[in-house]
């Protein structure tokens, strides 16, 4: 019969999630790595089988949070414009606060490897098309109620949004000025495409009221 493992496997992947996430890749250590999550070289090893493996670990482990705080957020959300909106802004302005935020580990994973580590870094572009699979169901949702213009492709709209969050991210590294992020996120979901279209919106009406 196997041993079972002297640790807890769930808090050591998120105490070296928040590590990677704090330092990167290529700035942690073997020796941060082991002081973060309180393991022997010979124990990660035989874990996860390489620093890299404790890496995929943890973006594997990110990826699960950031699905989980889109759908939380859709719960509490009244509509799923709302909750698109709210996520966004969470992502966005939680990054500028320094705080760790959904997507931002994986956007800075993406932009920090190399093909030197194609594999993670394949491991972190599928996490952040995972996420992007979540706002297009969010989208369709919401083309479904007539929030969002319905001759768009959600696909293109979940893509636009997510280069619309590295955008803001980046001008908010560039800039020594501060940002209302809070308006410009508002003012990104004020107009088209994610604002319906005055002519949409009577034929949603005629429909909701052939409905009743």
């Amino acid at each position: 019969m196997s041993k079972k493992p002297k640790f807890d496997r769930d808090k050591v992947v998120a105490n070296a999630t928040k590590l990677y996430w704090e330092k990167g890749y290529h700035a942690t250590s073997m020796r941060n790595l082991q002081d973060a999550i309180d393991m022997r070289p010979g124990s990660i090893y035989a874990e996860f089988g390489s620093k890299d493996g404790v890496f995929k670990a943890s973006l594997e482990h990110y990826t699960q949070l950031s699905i989980a705080q889109i759908n939380s957020i859709r719960e509490a959300s009244e509509s799923p414009l709302v909750a698109l909106k709210t996520f966004v802004k969470q992502a966005v302005i939680d990054t500028q606060k320094g705080t760790p935020s959904c997507m931002c580990m994986l956007a800075k994973t993406v932009s920090e490897l190399t093909e030197e580590q194609r594999d993670l870094l394949d491991v972190a572009k599928q996490a952040l098309k995972s996420v992007e699979n979540q706002f297009t169901g969010l989208i369709i949702e919401a083309q479904g109620i007539g929030e969002i213009d319905q001759e768009k492709h959600a696909s293109e709209l979940a893509r636009f949004l997510q280069i619309q969050i590295t955008g803001l991210r980046m001008y908010i590294r560039t800039s020594d000025e501060r940002v209302p992020l809070g308006k410009m996120i508002d003012e990104l979901f004020e107009h088209y495409p994610f604002k319906i279209l005055e002519s949409q919106l009577c034929e949603v009406d005629e429909v909701r009221q052939t409905e009743k």
